[in-house]
């Protein structure tokens, strides 16, 4: 077929339709040439060298093209390691700015720019044609018809958000078809699961297009996660049905229809291109110098991400690519937010971490990104890398700190009192500062990356023989505790002791200061085998097992979750610093000891203290239109059944049980001046006025 192409525009960048043809324009600094590949419907290519440039910017407009015209690019320029430049023009790339495409990449010789196996490794050439085994982009009119929908802006002080995997919740779910999708994501079944656990926001794990790894297709194994993004603006063709990104477009409709918001979990400090070793996708074969943070030594990568490189967004090309991704994500597709991996990467600049870099600069003044929820993972594997409670508002950040030693005062390591109420406060020492709220700590007990919660009390080992690596990966650090019996047991005692850890982690993270998140499948009793880095486990050792779930957990879940949205106290964006409160003089927090008198410092420093009391209220300095009534008492117990004398209540007013990890069902009853408190439990109780 001839094509006929004319100058276009710079602007915007990627393949864009206008009702009369399609406009290309791609970045490429150190380019020679770069030249258009179309693909007929017989998969016939014809090449068009774009005919302008202006700036770095290479561009050309072909009137007459449709949306569903499948393209890649070829771009011409020197093959120079040693200066940063990987220039092929053997290799069909990616355009970055692809709204869509056709398939994953094929893991095969051919995808890499050098002669695998070559003795000068890298520095060698290859001639092989690579498009066989590379997906096509495809030109889409990303028009959808959203009817009413609009963003849900769900405030963080009553937001709890559920980690979840597209098709690790679906693929085992008995009553979804098609699992494994978007749509399947947004199926009843889901929605009214979500809706009847009360999470109002979910966090998907990598959505964007993704490549598997050879070392992992070699064992029979997967990239399942997704954390080896090459396209920033196409969802993953794994996840459509039929390859029309409104599947995506109607799925974030559905979840909005539902209340619930879509966070999702995007990887912009690396690429799926690798090391110098790794192929040729995208990135690389545009402008390897102006994408990747380069080693003194130009043949190499900068390595903070651990998975061979990163992405330099010192170069304004290399961040106006993950701006314009957010923004188009934000705009076109409807997200609520992002959760951002290895956060500490964006915010290098020359190499060092800078809370006020380029990267943090650009969201925070972009009318569109800083109203979204902005969730940072605080570090990486670069010195100085980790940043907990550095970042600037309005990120907030994954907390590690609450994970660990939250586990660690269930499992009942000496001397971790002080370190739960830090926690229960909100992690004030981090985050109380610049204005910052005390949503900003991201709490968990559970994440994608470790244990689940039920493995974090039934495994005192990792057990991640499956991924084929001797079981050296995955972290050794897991605060976990199998209660006398390693994986699954048939002993009633250990059962009953298992079920009451997760109680007592599932009620310490609901009623904690923060933004409560939960690991999809935690709330079913979901198991991985002790599996702690199923990154590449596209299996049942993956997936969400919902037959078989845990229904009293799964009640419980419910329970705490309710109370957590009845009781404002628990979800403040002030920090509770023990000040007085202008209304009534009261400490705002008051930490108790079993016989009702002030915590003291030996009591903080004693190693055997296995018992916390909380008397929380609404913070010192809250306005009076968003001023409060009413106090609650919280006991965290891991000790001994014990006798805990509850504060004196107001005149006229009294204590209720309204939370209990040692009962089946909530309770709701009026309290003595001294209560019993069950061994290894948590209990909560609030003030309430005579009636």
């Amino acid at each position: 077929m001839t094509y006929s192409i004319t100058a276009g525009h710079p602007f915007p960048l990627g393949a864009c339709f206008d009702g009369g043809g399609v406009n290309f324009a791609i970045f490429s600094q150190h380019a020679e040439q770069v030249v258009l590949c179309l693909f007929d419907d017989r998969d016939r290519e014809t090449r068009i060298p774009l005919p302008e440039r202006e700036g770095h910017i290479w561009h050309g407009y072909i009137a007459g093209l449709l949306p569903g015209q499948r393209y890649g690019y070829r771009v011409h320029g020197p093959y120079r390691p040693r200066d940063g430049h990987r220039f092929n023009p053997n290799k069909l790339l990616i355009d970055p700015y692809a709204k869509s495409l056709t398939k994953p990449p094929r893991i095969h010789d051919a995808l890499f720019g050098y002669r695998t196996g070559h003795a000068d490794a890298d520095l060698s050439f290859d001639r092989r044609d690579s498009a066989a085994f590379m997906p096509r982009c495809v030109v889409v009119d990303p028009a959808f018809s959203w009817g009413e929908d609009r963003p849900l802006r769900t405030p963080l002080a009553d937001t709890v958000i559920y980690e979840a995997h597209v098709k690790g919740l679906t693929m085992l779910h008995p009553g979804i078809d098609r699992p494994g999708s978007f749509l399947a994501m947004a199926s009843d079944p889901i929605l009214d699961h979500l809706n009847r656990l009360g999470v109002t926001a979910i966090e998907l794990l990598p959505v964007h297009a993704f490549s598997d790894d050879r070392f992992l297709t070699e064992r029979g194994l997967s990239n399942y996660w997704g954390y080896m993004s090459y396209g920033f603006f196409a969802p993953d063709p794994r996840y459509l049905q039929a390859g029309h990104i409104a599947e995506f477009q109607q799925m974030v409709a559905r979840f909005h229809g539902a209340g619930i918001e879509v966070i999702l979990d995007v990887v912009y400090n690396h690429t799926a291109e690798g090391d110098e070793l790794g192929p040729t996708l995208c990135f690389r074969g545009i402008d390897n110098a102006a994408y990747y943070r380069l080693s003194e030594d130009r043949r190499f990568y900068v390595n903070d991400a651990g998975t061979g490189n990163v992405l330099d967004l010192d170069n304004p090309f290399a961040l106006r690519l993950v701006l314009d991704s957010l923004r188009y994500w934000v705009e076109t597709m409807h997200v609520d937010g992002f959760r951002f991996d290895l956060c500490s990467v964006l915010g290098r600049t020359r190499g060092v971490f800078d809370r006020d870099g380029p990267f943090f600069r650009a969201v925070r003044q972009d009318p569109v990104l800083n109203r979204v929820k902005l969730i940072a993972e605080p570090w990486d594997l670069g010195e100085g890398g980790y940043q907990l409670g550095a970042y600037p508002a309005p990120f907030c950040e994954w907390n590690d700190r609450f994970r660990d030693q939250v586990r660690s005062f269930w499992r009942g390591d000496a001397g971790k009192v002080g370190k739960l109420a830090k926690r229960i406060a909100g992690s004030a020492a981090r985050f109380d500062h610049d204005g910052r709220a005390a949503t900003s700590s991201v709490n968990f007990t559970a994440a994608h990356d470790g244990f689940t919660l039920m493995d974090t009390v039934s495994y005192s080992h990792k057990h991640n023989e499956a991924n084929g690596e001797g079981n050296r990966d995955g972290h050794d650090h897991n605060m976990s505790d199998n209660m006398g019996a390693e994986g699954p047991t048939d002993d009633p005692g250990i059962l009953a002791r298992r079920d009451r850890r997760r109680r007592n982690l599932m009620a310490t993270l609901m009623l904690s200061q923060g933004t409560p998140m939960i690991l999809a499948g935690d709330e079913l009793g979901n198991s991985q085998g002790g599996n702690n880095n199923a990154y590449c486990q596209d299996n049942p050792i993956g997936w969400v097992r919902w037959q078989g779930a845990d229904g009293a957990f799964l009640d419980f879940c419910r329970e705490v979750i309710a109370f957590r949205k009845a009781n404002p106290i628990l979800r403040q964006r002030r920090f509770l610093h023990s000040q007085p409160r202008e209304q009534d003089g009261l400490p705002d927090l008051f930490w108790r000891r079993a016989d009702g008198t002030p915590m003291t410092l030996a009591d903080w420093s004693d190693p055997d203290l296995r018992l916390l009391a909380a008397e929380m209220r609404m913070a010192s300095g809250t306005p009076a239109y968003a001023a409060l009534p009413g106090a609650v008492f919280l006991v965290f117990n891991n000790g001994p059944d014990a006798s805990v004398r509850l504060p004196d209540a107001n005149r006229g007013g009294h204590w209720r049980r309204r939370l209990d990890t040692a009962r089946n069902g909530p309770p709701d009853e009026r309290a003595g001046q001294v209560e019993r408190i069950a061994a290894e439990s948590v209990a909560a109780f609030v003030l309430c006025d005579l009636i």
